[in-house]
């Protein structure tokens, strides 16, 4: 397999980071994760700009990332997967300095760094939902920056695993916000319903795409808490993101979510969304 490491594209296997990186020291850095379908990069565009956008708000010395595009295009090529479902990983650090919490010289070069790899989506998932818990949210206040500091998410999502779910579903101050890698969404009285995008969740590239989704098949929608006690009144719940695409859930803290089978309004969406990929192969659009 081939990445790319500071303008070069390597062999995996001869990648090799610097102990001093600040991605390593403090998880000073941002990623983004883009899916591929047949080689075709989906919302690539809308990826690298919140790349940008997190770059800004980190203050690196460099917040225009849009040639990654293309570094991400090269890697589906190298690596052969013009077919099928694949994934590329990128992630810019503020680069190698020494250990200190202020920045270092805004001359240090970012250590930049992608890979791309096949992807076998869980069918399975989407035909019969998954199960999910709540957990407390013990993230930063910053949610909405897409930075490699995960730990909170990690500690959720294995919680969710050691009870037998597939995903964790953050709560603060009452309020279920997001899973730990993907947004949650929910159907009350026929409306779908997610959280506003605000600094206590990641604003989801495919988040904004089931929303205009909704828009497009005149299926009502709100931007809107939801309310931890309303969950048991959901008629319909889902967790939205690249890799998860559209998937239903069926049962939260071990409850039923409506008939405890994925729903009307869930598989019409992910129908509309399946199409959409299609659509977006032909045009090859970013």
């Amino acid at each position: 397999m081939v990445g790319y490491l500071n303008g070069s594209y390597l062999p995996r296997e001869q990648i090799a980071i610097s102990p001093d990186d600040r991605g390593f020291l403090f998880s000073d850095g941002l990623y983004e994760v883009i899916r591929s379908y047949d080689g075709t990069l989906f919302q690539a565009q809308a990826h690298l700009d919140r790349l940008n956008y997190g770059a800004q708000a980190l203050r690196l010395n460099t917040v225009d990332f849009r040639y990654l595009i293309d570094v991400a295009q090269e890697l589906i090529q190298r690596n052969h997967l013009n077919q099928g479902d694949a994934t590329v990983y990128l992630q810019v650090t503020r680069g190698i300095a020494p250990r200190t919490h202020r920045f270092p010289c805004p001359e240090t070069p970012l250590t930049i760094y992608a890979t791309a790899s096949s992807f076998s989506p869980k069918n399975a998932a989407f035909e019969d939902g998954i199960s999910v818990i709540l957990f407390p949210d013990q993230r930063w206040a910053r949610c909405d920056i897409k930075t490699v500091s995960l730990i909170a998410n990690v500690l959720a999502h294995q919680q969710a695993r050691d009870y037998g779910a597939s995903e964790a579903i953050f709560v603060r101050d009452g309020v279920a916000l997001e899973g730990t890698h993907s947004n949650f969404f929910g159907v009350f009285k026929g409306t779908v319903v997610t959280a506003p995008k605000t600094n206590y969740i990641l604003g989801g590239i495919t988040r904004q795409v089931v929303l205009d989704l909704c828009k497009d098949l005149s299926i009502p929608f709100q931007e809107r808490p939801i309310l931890e006690p309303e969950l048991q009144h959901a008629e319909e719940l889902m967790v939205i993101g690249t890799i998860t695409e559209i998937t239903p859930i069926v049962t939260i803290d071990n409850e039923k979510v409506g008939s405890g089978r994925p729903g009307t309004i869930t598989r019409r969406l992910h129908k509309a969304f399946r199409e959409f990929v299609t659509s977006t192969k032909k045009t090859g659009a970013p």
